[in-house]
């Protein structure tokens, strides 16, 4: 299982013109083939009376899959272009369209390959990019006497307090890397001398904009 990788935020939109032809912009997130051809055809469909519906994206760990459509563009000018930005972006599970509304100049081969990537590097933009990362929630069960030492070590910490419950001790809840949940262990351990007790209760990943 993949503990970090990057990907688009909001879905989004944003339009350029260049010699009078309209290029917006979509993109979103696809954890799946299908999600990324129902957002294909949701674009398409907002967008039929335009000249073009570009795309390309790329999903899976290890891009296992990826796809480009030029939409009746010249062959490579469009979807590979598209497809490219992804790939240098470094960006994993995200679909891109490019809509375009033909202004009347033709802009040529090279033309068209510098519209469509810029296109598709406005959308993301727009979108903003996150780094997603994988953690573990960590449930810390303690006596009360050990909460306000351990509520204050953590916050003070880089790991991040969801919730603090109050039972018949405390049970404080905490978003830990996976890769250091051992760490983390070992922290609480020295820190009660041993007297907590720590497990993981659920693996899920934490949302960060990139600047």
């Amino acid at each position: 299982m993949r503990e970090n990788y990057k990907t688009v935020g909001e879905n989004a939109d944003a339009e350029i013109i260049i010699q009078k032809s309209r290029f917006i912009g979509h993109a979103a997130r696809a954890e799946t083939e299908q999600e990324a051809l129902e957002f294909i055809n949701s674009i398409k469909s907002i967008h039929r009376s335009a000249t073009h519906n570009c795309s390309a994206y790329l999903i899976g760990e290890h891009d296992s899959i990826q796809k480009a459509n030029d939409d009746g563009e010249p062959s490579g000018t469009a979807g590979v272009p598209i497809l490219e930005v992804l790939k240098k972006q470094e960006l994993k599970d995200t679909v891109v369209v490019v809509t375009r509304y033909y202004g009347g100049i033709k802009l040529g081969g090279g033309g068209l390959i510098r519209a469509y990537g810029k296109a598709t590097t406005e959308a993301l933009h727009a979108s903003g990019l996150v780094n997603r990362k994988l953690h573990h929630l960590m449930k810390v069960c303690i006596d009360y006497t050990w909460l306000g030492k351990v509520e204050n070590e953590i916050r003070q910490s880089d790991y991040l307090l969801k919730e603090i419950q109050y039972t018949n001790g405390v049970d404080l809840f905490a978003h830990v890397p996976a890769e250091k949940e051992s760490l983390f262990i070992e922290w609480m351990n020295e820190i009660t001398n041993g007297q907590a007790a720590i497990e993981c209760v659920e693996k899920q990943f934490l949302e960060f904009k990139i600047t």
